[in-house]
């Protein structure tokens, strides 16, 4: 929002220093209405000055050239060469003096030689000072100005060049902000000062709106929709004022009708449309009704070109105002050329309607248009200011055009009652705590500033035992909703930095909860095994059974991901392309899997743990012999059990047959207090070759919740320090002969519980399956380590511990020992 201050300065009555503007912006930052810049106006022209050509002589050396001599009143006439086609002897003319820069062009004014003829300025257009008045020659101060003055007279002045302007960024929670009016009771509620508005006359709606059933119920989705008649409208160019107001608010003036319509929506903030009713009257061949005027859905492939003169193609997601059918405007968004105004026009419709902002801002979004009417209506306009708006534009039409009023048909849903809202003080003192003052003196707020802080704000305030009841302004009705919405007003306009620092009481101090502790000593660990963290996008693109948003910034990216393996996949891909010599990644991340496909509610949410290694780990190089080589399974797999050692669970791997994206054979479903917890496994073969990845490339999948919830239980994550072991230990191997489907893990679990007390740690050292057993079995060989922390064991302590392990193992598993 660009804010003129010589326009505020009409709007806003406070003392001079407020609206200076280095502490006005100040001012309006620490409220909440950052200002990203400012611009004094007068150094587009500073250096500029009256001149008068007195002599225009063709360049001897180019035809497009001429040489003029240029009194600007201080001595001998200048020597300047000009190239424009309009410099002719007699003219008055804004004349850059050498030293002067004009920002507009990046261009400092320097003695030049122009095909051999030296100059001394410039003789500038509107263009080079920052300004447009549609033409390329330059200005022609006898047809801008009423009257001519002195010669070596600043030219900023005299073209409105007098003025600081401030960009103001305007948050989606104050749609006020998009407006000179809200700015200026901003301005005012934090001065101290008052506002005066322009007024108008009400216009008294002659008759509803007789538009079909539907289009109402179109309308009433919004809530407001009017349209006024003119007739002897006199279209040409608007004056000076209203120019420069546009054009200080970054609006390219086009004609005094569609200037009022611009100038009313940026005083107001509510967007209006005018149309040209004789152009409409060609779609029928009869006079405009009223009732053929209606809001409907766009129609796909439907064309409609707009007023930048580009046609686009309409879909249902496009809401148009309609006549006799015929698309005339994208409703809040921006009108048809067709029925545009020009300078033919005599009668016309002024539009003011308030749409609804999801509608809008879909509208916009389906045909990839930005405007400044679509940017208010998404933010909301609120209903109150509608016809106030469309009364305003009338006055002003009826001055600058000549226009008279014909009547108003006018539809509107009713609106329900606005209620108070409470405040109470005791809230309002706990919450923002005591003012300090300037002689450092504590003193909480008394509650004639509290009342009139809000006054400010335009809010009627009636006290009750606890406090107020406040009644909000329909300006901020879209954001002061809550009492702390209240509160934070107060704090707002005093100033946050007015109020004394105090720490909460009783002081709390802050911590993370166990499963958070874990999961960041869990990323810690996956990284040190030599995985790197990957985050990726949550959003992407349509596929079966993914959850779409609402409202997609991008139709690309707007859908909630269902998985993390696929883009981890596509990560190692793009690594591996880029000649690195592998990927070693895992995301810690939130899917959203739902619809009927997956059998899942929809919009669940999972936090999973995904990883893929792929090709050789960072840094292996260096230490490799020969050429280095990537992680075969087993490797793999005791890369992620490492990266998972800070839960210090057991992981039991069992077989996993029905997993497409995994190579048969070689994937494991990962289990955790008889619980699936996710699976790993070699990426299948088609998968790779279709990826253009490895073959020995590995993913696994874990639901992290679970198992954060199961390290945290009984206190498993807290790290305990164990005594180092004064007395040896007695190793024993045992060489089992089982079928082939029985797990490592499972005997591990046997032997752990059968072995105790004295059982220390066992381990796999060996499979092996050939020869040398029966079809239908394997050898699995295991390390054992006895001890006792108190003493030496002997041996028949040993062999009487071993032998419970080998018996339990015979029941449970059949195991014969391997000789």
């Amino acid at each position: 929002m660009l804010v003129s201050l010589q326009w505020l300065r009409e709007l806003v009555s406070v003392e001079p220093a407020c609206l200076e503007p280095g502490h006005l912006a100040e001012r309006l930052s620490i409220a909440g209405f950052e200002v990203e810049g400012i611009e004094d106006l007068a150094a587009r022209a500073a250096g500029v000055v009256v001149g008068h050509v007195v002599q225009r002589d063709p360049h001897p050396n180019a035809d497009k050239l001429s040489v003029c001599k240029v009194d600007v009143g201080d001595g001998e006439p200048l020597q300047i060469v000009c190239g424009a086609p309009n410099v002719r002897q007699g003219l008055h003319v804004p004349v850059a003096l050498v030293g002067s820069t004009l920002p507009a062009v990046g261009l400092t004014i320097k003695p030049a030689e122009l095909r051999g003829v030296a100059s001394s300025g410039m003789i500038c257009s509107l263009r080079e000072m920052g300004l447009d008045d549609g033409s390329d020659g330059i200005a022609e101060l006898d047809k801008l100005l009423a009257a001519v003055p002195p010669l070596g007279t600043a030219v900023g002045p005299l073209l409105g060049l007098d003025d600081q302007v401030l960009e103001l960024a305007i948050t989606a929670n104050r749609p006020d902000g998009l407006s000179m009016r809200g700015i200026a009771r901003e301005v005012a509620a934090l001065s101290g000062g008052s506002t005066t508005f322009p007024a108008a006359a009400p216009v008294v709606a002659a008759e509803p709106l007789a538009a079909a059933a539907a289009d109402l119920a179109a309308i009433e989705a919004g809530g407001l929709f009017s349209l006024t008649a003119l007739s002897g409208v006199r279209v040409g160019p608007s004056p000076d004022w209203l120019r420069q107001r546009l054009e200080r608010a970054g609006v390219r003036p086009i004609n005094n009708v569609v200037d009022i319509t611009n100038l009313v929506m940026l005083e107001t903030g509510q967007p209006l449309h005018a149309f040209d009713r004789d152009r409409l009257a060609a779609l029928t061949g009869s006079t405009p009704e009223p009732a053929s005027i209606g809001l409907r859905q766009g129609r796909s492939g439907e064309a409609f070109v707009a007023l930048d003169g580009q046609e686009r193609t309409l879909g249902d997601e496009a809401l148009v105002v309609t006549y006799a059918d015929h698309p005339i405007a994208l409703a809040g968004v921006m009108g048809g050329l067709g029925e545009a105004v020009t300078e033919a026009t005599g009668a016309i419709w002024l539009e003011a309607a308030v749409f609804a902002p999801q509608a809008v801002r879909r509208s916009a979004r389906s045909v990839g248009l930005r405007t400044e009417a679509c940017s208010r209506f998404e933010k909301g306009v609120p209903r109150e200011i509608t016809l106030a708006a469309a009364d305003r534009a009338v006055a002003l039409l009826q001055e600058l055009s000549g226009a008279r009023l014909e009547g108003r048909w006018l539809h509107q849903k009713e609106k329900a009652a606005q209620l108070p809202l409470g405040l109470r003080r005791d809230a309002l003192h706990n919450l923002l705590g005591p003012v300090l003052l300037a002689d450092g003196e504590e003193r909480d707020l008394d509650d004639g500033r509290i009342s009139a802080t809000l006054e400010a704000l335009g809010c009627v305030l009636e006290d009750d035992e606890e406090g107020w009841q406040v009644q909000v302004p329909a300006e901020r009705a879209m954001d002061l909703k809550r009492e702390v919405d209240l509160i934070e007003e107060v704090a707002r306009l005093v100033g946050y930095d007015h109020f004394a620092c105090h720490l909460p009481d009783p002081l709390i101090p802050g911590g993370l909860e166990p499963a958070q502790q874990l999961e960041r000593r869990l990323r810690r660990a996956l990284c040190a095994a030599g995985l790197q963290e990957v985050v990726s996008l949550s959003l992407v693109s349509a596929a079966t059974d993914r959850v779409p948003l609402a409202n997609p910034l991008l139709a690309d990216y707007g859908h909630l991901r269902d998985n993390l393996h696929q883009e981890l996949l596509q990560a190692a891909r793009r690594n591996l392309q880029a000649s690195l010599p592998g990927f070693w990644g895992f995301e810690i991340g939130r899917v959203f899997p739902g619809g009927a496909a997956s059998g899942e509610a929809r919009h669940a949410e999972r936090t999973l743990l995904v990883g893929v290694i792929a090709g050789e780990r960072r840094g292996e190089r260096w230490r490799s012999s020969g050429k280095p080589t990537p992680p075969d399974y087993f490797q793999a797999r005791g890369v992620l059990q490492a990266g998972l050692e800070p839960l210090r669970l057991p992981l039991e791997d069992r077989p996993l047959t029905d997993a497409p994206l995994l190579h048969p054979g070689r994937a494991a479903q990962l289990v955790v207090e008889g619980k699936s917890a996710g699976w790993f496994g070699q990426l299948h073969p088609a998968e790779a070759e279709a990826l253009d990845l490895p073959s020995a490339t590995y993913v696994f999948q874990l639901e992290l919740e679970p198992l954060l919830s199961a390290g945290t239980r009984r206190n498993r994550w807290q790290p305990a320090f164990r005594p180092f072991a004064t007395v040896p230990a007695s190793e024993r191997d045992l060489a089992l002969v089982v079928p082939t489907d029985t797990s490592a893990a499972a005997l591990l679990a046997a032997i752990r519980k059968a072995g105790k007390p004295l059982l220390e740690q066992a381990e796999l050292v060996d499979r092996y399956e050939g020869a040398q057993v029966e079809a239908g079995r394997c050898s699995q060989a295991f390390r054992l380590r006895y001890r006792d922390s108190a003493r030496t064991l002997t041996d028949e302590e040993v062999e009487a511990a071993h032998g419970r392990v080998r018996d339990a193992l015979e029941r449970q598993f059949g195991a014969e020992q391997r000789r």
